[in-house]
């Protein structure tokens, strides 16, 4: 089941990786707006979920955060961490930037222990503002699936230009400040074998991420169902194999299985 968040606010959920998230969406909630169209993302294929909605202005956010955290301070549950997710690429919003400005100050006002992080298929780092506002939230996750160029283009399917390689380049101008976040599945699609578990895919990924040196890797794999049905979830030992890799290579990793 296709699904398709609330926008601006949603949640708390617990999520696997961070705790419990108060999502935070800058994609309306009629549809789904990314710059990437994976044939595992939870909120479908793109072109089956066209937005007829505007985006949530800067104001509309920081007035319906403060709202829900004004709430979650007189009710709880306190959040572990503030997320920047939803139906699609949050950091394509054109005040991204300012919303970052007015959500940590609002963090710092009501849940000054909790965390903000942006979840990113890291198309826009290379503008300016973007990346000046990813440097500043506590968790900078930057999704690097594989560092194969035929293979992303089945996998995420990146709508317009996209080169791995810039991709890693600009991932490396962080100098730390980022978390590296691979999806690892099995499977096949259009005839193709999809499985990214393997040497061929892990051991030139691995040199990729050496290179970025980012201060933790969080490997993940299907957790609901995707828009392509002959998917498949990486196993436990697959998932675990691959942190023992990077582990081995001084590289802080952990795994959602």
């Amino acid at each position: 089941m296709t699904i398709i968040f609330p926008s601006p606010i949603f949640g708390p959920i617990h999520s696997r990786r961070l705790g419990v998230s108060l999502g935070i969406n800058l994609l309306p909630d009629d549809g789904k707006v990314c710059s990437f169209d994976c044939i595992y993302c939870e909120c479908g294929f793109n072109a089956e979920h066209r937005t007829k909605k505007h985006l949530p202005t800067r104001e509309e956010v920081r007035a319906v955060l403060e709202e829900k955290l004004k709430d979650m301070q007189a009710n709880g549950p306190a959040p572990d961490v503030l997320t920047f997710a939803g139906n699609g690429e949050p950091t394509a919003h054109p005040h991204f930037p300012e919303i970052i400005e007015d959500t940590l100050a609002l963090r710092d006002k009501y849940f000054p222990n909790a965390k903000v992080s942006v979840l990113s298929n890291s198309t826009f780092i290379d503008r300016p503002a973007v990346f000046e506002a990813l440097n500043k939230v506590d968790n900078n996750i930057l999704k690097l699936d594989t560092v194969n160029e035929e293979y992303i283009h089945l996998l995420d399917r990146p709508n317009g230009k996209y080169s791995v390689r810039k991709i890693i380049e600009k991932m490396k101008e962080f100098k730390g400040n980022c978390i590296v976040q691979t999806m690892f599945l099995k499977g096949g699609y259009q005839g193709k074998d999809m499985n990214n578990t393997s040497d061929k895919y892990v051991l030139p990924w691995i040199e990729a991420v050496k290179e970025i040196a980012p201060r933790q890797v969080m490997i993940y794999t299907i957790d609901r169902e995707t828009p392509d049905h002959d998917l498949q979830k990486a196993t436990h030992e697959e998932l675990d194999r691959i942190v023992a890799l990077l582990e081995k290579e001084g590289i802080s990793a952990t795994a959602s299985y």
